[in-house]
């Protein structure tokens, strides 16, 4: 068995490894890269595998540097299973979508000057088709289910607290009578944060796979970055200006929707502090629906405040903008706001156009609040850069520019070292990857030092062999029946509650307008559970 490293090693995008067992080619993670225009070159160069031998592709979230070369796979013949959680798909459903129809639009826009150059034509990395196409592939499943890949292999998702949906993987192969565990952290969440669960622990592994985004630094902490952007947005309300705010789609954007949904409804604050938020960006708004689909995996403040009937992505002064008419006549208009939009780097989206028209003006304000790879606009900013050329224009940069890294989706130092510590029985190994170099090894030396584990940053294209002798073979954590038992009455009991929750709140109209419709779906699911607890009891009669 080994595993071999084919993104995100010494750097941050791209994630994708192979795990070769006995009998099994399985994919971990199929990324875009992201970045420079030489990093983002990568993406149209051949797999360095066959796709048409990879037998599954395990993906930990949906994130477009962990699942944005999916549809190339498919296009380049893999025909295998993608594994994901339900959250997982419903986004990659939304977000590949987008990226084809992003890959269409650059390949057009690069056509029209290569065609009066007398240059070649390109093709999309893949198109809106393809796309689709691959889409057919997925398996969706929650978290904690046990999911065979095969009789050699099986795995179980655990939450990562990262975005919606976002998993550890846990990996189980079983070969010559001996069983190894290999655990993918993915990218793991900060704890504390809105909408989501913190990540969960791990017990065991005898190796690990584990992120370094921000293995060197330690976050402010997320309620001061929450100050920090309320008395940012007033400062340059006041002085008549715009905060742009580039955020990525999906997590950061909902996380920024709930604060400021929290600040806006508190009931202290005046009619005419209430800025217009304007959330531009068709991805971000169908992703926002995808969230509310699946609030049965939000935390529990999230889930009691939407059983009190508040809709945490909804307040009196935001606005959802989808028509690009609408995205363009607010850069025609000079009344204070503020403009959440994608990308989060910059490297995209229609954020690029409302820099072009707000960079120059200094009333304005540019608010980052996540991850900026080296290469992107958003770390050329950051950077201090006095005038960069955007859409064609020169533009000038003399508008306040801020980093709130407290907003960060991603773990950072301290974080990733509790998360390591909290392992019962530790890994023999460590690979530390999805880092730039002095990130993974900050993070390297820290765990080393810390915990006397042997730690290896991976280069692209490295193959580890997982030996036998180096494994010790563990059984794990016994969980006692009566855990399990309490575990199904609590769930039975919040469905309960839920139920009645919602019975109170709707006045009548549940019975009028949903049950009435939804009546045999919901009526089978209740006969499929007693179905399956009668044939449980047959078996405890025999």
């Amino acid at each position: 068995m080994d595993i071999q490293f084919f993104g995100a090693a010494k750097m941050v995008t791209g994630s994708n490894y192979l795990l070769r067992t006995k009998n099994h080619n399985i994919l971990i993670d199929c990324g875009m890269f992201q970045g420079s225009n030489e990093i983002e070159k990568m993406n149209a160069n051949p797999f360095p595998y066959d796709p048409k031998e990879i037998d599954v592709l395990i993906l930990t979230h949906a994130h477009i540097d962990h699942s944005g070369r999916i549809p190339k796979l498919v296009k380049d013949g893999f025909r295998g299973r993608i594994i994901c959680t339900k959250p997982t798909f419903d986004l990659c459903d939304i977000m590949l979508r987008d990226s084809a129809k992003i890959q269409e639009s650059d390949a057009e826009w690069d056509n029209k000057k290569r065609k009066r150059a007398g240059f070649a034509m390109v093709e999309p990395l893949y198109t809106m088709e393809e796309a689709e196409i691959s889409l057919k592939y997925f398996e969706p499943y929650y978290y904690n289910q046990s999911i065979n890949i095969s009789d050699s292999v099986s795995i179980r998702f655990k939450d990562a607290g990262h975005i919606l949906g976002s998993s550890i993987l846990e990996l189980w192969v079983n070969e010559g009578g001996e069983s190894t565990k290999i655990v993918f952290s993915g990218d793991l969440g900060m704890p504390g944060r809105p909408i989501i669960n913190n990540p969960e622990f791990i017990d065991e592994a005898d190796y690990l796979i584990i992120e370094s985004t921000y293995g060197d630094t330690i976050h402010e902490p997320f309620e001061s970055s929450t100050r920090k952007l309320i008395d940012i947005i007033n400062r340059t309300a006041l002085r008549g200006g715009t905060v742009l705010i580039p955020a990525f789609a999906v997590g950061r954007t909902q996380e920024l929707i709930y604060e400021l949904n929290k600040y806006y409804d508190s009931g202290i604050i005046e009619e005419y502090m209430k800025v217009p938020i304007y959330i531009d960006s068709p991805l971000a708004v169908n992703a926002t629906e995808v969230f509310q689909k699946n609030s049965n995996s939000f935390n529990l403040k999230t889930k009691e405040m939407i059983l009190r009937g508040d809709n945490p992505f909804s307040f009196s002064n935001l606005r959802y903008v989808k028509s690009q008419e609408e995205s363009i006549t607010l850069n025609k208009s000079d009344y204070p706001k503020v403009i959440i939009s994608s990308s989060g780097m910059a490297t995209a989206g229609r954020i690029r156009h409302h820099l072009k028209h707000n960079l120059w003006n200094p009333l304005n304000s540019l608010v980052f609040v996540g991850f900026q790879a080296d290469g992107s606009l958003g770390r050329i900013l950051l950077d201090g850069v006095k005038n960069v050329k955007l859409l064609g224009e020169d533009i000038k940069v003399a508008l306040e520019i801020y980093d709130l890294e407290g907003f960060s989706g991603h773990a950072d130092q301290r974080v990733l070292l509790n998360w390591v510590s909290n392992f019962k029985v530790k890994p023999k190994k460590i690979f530390i990857v999805h880092g730039e170099e002095e990130a993974s090894n900050a993070l390297s030396e820290l765990i080393e030092e810390r915990y006397n584990l042997e730690t290896i940053i991976p280069n692209i294209g490295d193959r580890f062999d997982i030996k036998k002798h180096d494994i010790q073979l563990n059984k794990g954590v016994r969980i006692e029946p009566s855990m399990l038992k309490e575990d199904i009455e609590n769930e039975l009991e919040n469905v309960y509650n839920q139920f009645n929750s919602l019975m109170k709140r709707s006045c009548g109209l549940l019975e009028d307008k949903v049950l009435e419709k939804n009546y045999d779906l919901l009526k089978n699911k209740l006969i499929d559970m007693q179905e399956q607890l009668m044939d449980l009891n047959m078996l405890i009669g025999k």
